[in-house]
Order: C-alpha cells, then structure tokens, then sequence
C-alpha cells in the first residue's frame, strides 16, 4: 500500500530525480505539452503546478525560487510573462493528462502532459500554407506569361 508516502522515487537517486524533474518541467514550459509515462507525468505535474503558482505574484523573491528549480532563465521568463498571466484567474489545475495507450517494449503507460490552455495548431497552420502555396502558384504563372511575351 501506498499510505503516508510523499513521492514516487521513480527508482532513482535524488540527484537523477532533480535533474529529471528540472528537465521535463523545463520541457514542458518550452513546448507546453510533452510525452512521457504516466508515473513521471503525475510527479512532473506536481512541481510544474507550484513553479506556476508561484510565478502568478511577479516579486524578486518569487523569481529567485523559481530560477533555483528550473536552470534555463529564458523559460523562467516565459514563465512569468506569458505562463503565469495566462493562469492569473486559474485558482490551480494548470495541467492535463491525457492518456495514449501503453508503450510496445515494457507495457509502460504513456500520457501527454500538457498546459491547460493549450492549443493545437492544426487547421491554422493548413490553412497558411494553402495560402502560400497559391501565393506561389499566381506568381510562377505570371512569370511564365512574362517569358512567353519576352520570347515574342
């Protein structure tokens, strides 16, 4: 039984743990949604849900905490200036878990843990290209035409 535990070890030593833990929170600020086990992704959601927490009250003190856990300042800054403000009106439960199935070699559970807000640019990005694309097409007619008048 699990009664009275604090975390999952996750069968590492703590200086392994950190540096997991440091770098898949960092992970998932960068791209907002990432892919791992289950097991991870619960203890992972934890630290990320304090780190934003704290990063809702902009102080000196604050970004001090943060940048001791997480050792790449530029994600500490896309924390406190496009994570956080995101989440101001959000009282807790900054991120999901969804589940995709267990992994072929070990049965391992594997989920995507993501940010809340997050959104997936699918349509748009389709769409952008549609468009560059015919961008392209009208201007090699044009040249072709311009050629073909040239030759004349």
């Amino acid at each position: 039984m699990k009664h009275r535990r604090g975390f999952n070890p996750l069968d590492r030593r703590s200086a392994h743990r950190k540096a997991l833990h440091r770098n898949m929170v960092t992970s998932l600020f960068r791209y907002e949604r990432i892919r791992t086990t289950k097991a991870k992704a619960l203890e992972i959601r934890r630290s990320a849900e304090k780190l934003i927490t704290r990063a809702k009250i902009d102080s000196v003190h604050n970004r001090r905490l943060v940048s001791a856990r997480l050792f790449d300042e530029g994600m500490v800054v896309k924390l406190f200036t496009d994570i956080a403000v995101r989440m101001k009106e959000r009282a807790g439960g900054y991120t999901r878990i969804l589940k995709l199935g267990e992994r072929p070699g070990d049965a391992a559970e594997i989920v995507i843990l993501e940010l809340v807000d997050y959104k997936l640019d699918t349509g748009e990005a389709s769409d952008k290209k549609a468009k560059k694309d015919a961008k392209k097409d009208a201007s090699k007619k044009a040249k072709n035409e311009k050629a073909k008048e040239e030759k004349k």
